[in-house]
């Protein structure tokens, strides 16, 4: 299996719902580390399982969306706790939806909100 992978990173506010987390209850911001993995088992003509520039293209705008922003008011977020492991999951979802390749099969996302703490989503496509 190939993996093709690609890192950017970027601020983003939010502030935790529906429980007691103390200060994370209150707005605050998080320098995220995103990592999108693709996977599959063959290649294309040219010897790409996704040419790499389409890849930041797409993730460049989908982070572009979420930069400085917060998470809370987005309409993806609407009616969820905006956590680590939801955003993984809805970035993952939403670049499923953006890279179209007959030769990937799963996409993952790896999101860090810190130098210690990841949360990661993993979809067949």
């Amino acid at each position: 299996m190939y993996t093709v992978a690609v890192k950017r990173d970027f601020v983003a506010q939010h502030y935790l719902i529906g429980g007691d987390w103390g200060s994370e209850n209150e707005l605050h911001s998080h320098h995220y580390y995103l990592e999108i993995q693709l996977r599959g088992e063959q290649l294309d003509q040219h010897g790409y399982l996704v040419d790499i520039v389409d890849i930041e293209n797409h993730l460049d705008q989908l982070v572009a969306e979420y930069r400085d922003k917060t998470l809370n008011d987005l309409p993806a977020f609407a009616g969820l706790n905006p956590s680590i492991e939801h955003f993984a999951r809805i970035i993952c979802e939403q670049m499923a939806m953006r890279i179209k390749a007959d030769t990937i099969n799963c996409i993952s996302v790896q999101l860090w909100e810190n130098e210690i703490a990841w949360a990661s989503f993993q979809m067949d496509v």
